[in-house]
């Protein structure tokens, strides 16, 4: 039986928007007029895309850059391995996403993360990440109504850090990842159910102090190869899809002016290691060539249906446009992020990505403000293009710190 969504339309979009796709117009079918020397759209989706989606304000201000910034109690996203340098003892932080408001108004991500130190060279942490699509109307073939319901997905990672020398540390995170979309009816004839995965993250960072032209800084870089994992299938008889593995890596430089101000830049660049969907032949009438098992006929590229590893190791290389595509394939954010006395943020940022490769191009701004025992953060998108479905994205972000809780509690006695 065939299903026919309320919000087709914006769930298409969702998948495609978060994972580096155009719009509405272009799908993960590509056709290409191939005339030399014309740019080609050529996004990457993936499964669950939502696990690319920035969960926490902070990072959401910055241009969705994370992975060298302070740690902090959302680092769990960003680079395990940071929690190896938390300040605090212990944290925990509330993260609330309302994700494309200005198509709709239901749907939401929300994160919760935190993290405890077990001595001065470990740290142990876990996170979890809940994305609703909202309510959505199934329908019959026949149009009889099936029924309203909520697909859902989410995430439950747990990670553990330990320096390595005084300057390095290491991490890594397990993750199991349930997906949700059409809960449990027939598509097209064919049974569904829930999607699952279980996925890793490798991870390190680099943190050290120096002067920077008289002045003191820290200098920190960090690499993130996160949800190596297998991929997602919501039924036996459909080809499994890969989950959104992804390379980020990048630096920061944070200096401190004197005594109540610093300023930090930061740098992050990804790069999705999954298949680049190949060109496929087509005859004089346009139409898609077949062999003899049925099967489509690459004219450049590499097949698309391999194993994790032949995938992710031939990401860097199997796009039909050669390496200058390979190229067009890394996004970057770039952020900026001052502090007055440890107390009030002024955040800013931008992300770019290619438009053969999704087009999302927009800035950020946002505010931060500690006080005492909890800290609050958050952060708005400017989308470069007009009308874009990124308008009107908020982020907010609660964190509290358990160390100045329990000083509180010392002075109370």
């Amino acid at each position: 039986m065939k299903l026919f969504f309320r919000k087709t339309v914006v769930f298409v979009f969702l998948l495609a928007v978060v994972s580096g796709s155009n719009g509405f117009a272009q799908g993960s079918d590509p056709i290409y007029d191939d005339l030399l020397g014309q740019d080609r759209v050529n996004t990457i989706t993936t499964a669950v895309p939502f696990l690319m989606i920035a969960p926490d304000a902070r990072s959401g201000a910055m241009g969705d850059v994370g992975v060298s910034t302070r740690p902090d109690a959302n680092s769990m996203h960003w680079n395990p391995a940071k929690y190896a340098f938390v300040e605090q003892d212990m944290a925990l932080s509330l993260n609330y996403t309302p994700w494309l408001r200005n198509l709709v108004n239901d749907i939401n991500l929300s994160y919760l993360s935190g993290y405890k130190r077990i001595d001065d060279m470990q740290t142990v942490a876990a996170s979890l990440v809940f994305f609703s699509l909202g309510d959505i109307q199934f329908t019959g073939e026949a149009g009889e109504d099936l029924g309203v319901y909520r697909p859902s997905e989410f995430a439950i990672d747990v990670a553990y850090a330990r320096k390595l020398s005084e300057n390095f540390s290491g991490g890594i995170a397990v993750r199991y990842i349930h997906s949700n979309l059409t809960q449990g009816q027939d598509v097209g004839s064919q049974p569904t159910n829930p999607g699952w995965a279980l996925a890793a993250d490798v991870s390190a960072y680099y943190q050290r102090e120096l002067d920077w032209r008289r002045t003191p800084a820290t200098f920190s870089a960090g690499i993130n190869i996160s949800n190596i994992g297998n991929k997602i299938s919501y039924s036996d008889d459909i080809n499994a899809n890969f989950i959104p593995i992804n390379l980020r890596l990048g630096p920061t430089l944070r200096l401190d002016l004197d005594e109540f101000n610093s300023i930090a830049f930061s740098l992050d660049l990804n790069k999705l290691m999954v298949p680049t969907p190949p060109i496929y032949l087509r005859n004089e009438d346009g139409e898609v060539v077949r062999d003899d098992d049925n099967n489509l006929v690459i004219a450049r590229g590499q097949d698309p249906n391999r194993s994790v590893v032949a995938g992710m190791f031939g990401s860097f290389t199997d796009a039909p446009g050669g390496f200058s595509e390979e190229l067009n394939e890394i996004t970057y954010g770039m952020g900026i992020e001052y502090w007055y006395d440890r107390q009030f943020a002024i955040r800013g940022g931008y992300f770019h990505e290619h438009q053969t490769k999704g087009n999302r191009k927009f800035f950020t701004l946002g505010l931060g403000l500690k006080y005492n025992v909890f800290g609050l953060d958050f952060s708005y998108i400017i989308p470069v293009m007009q009308r874009s479905p990124l308008e009107n994205v908020l982020r907010f972000s609660l964190t509290f710190d358990f160390d100045a809780i329990a000083a509180q509690q010392d002075r109370g006695q």
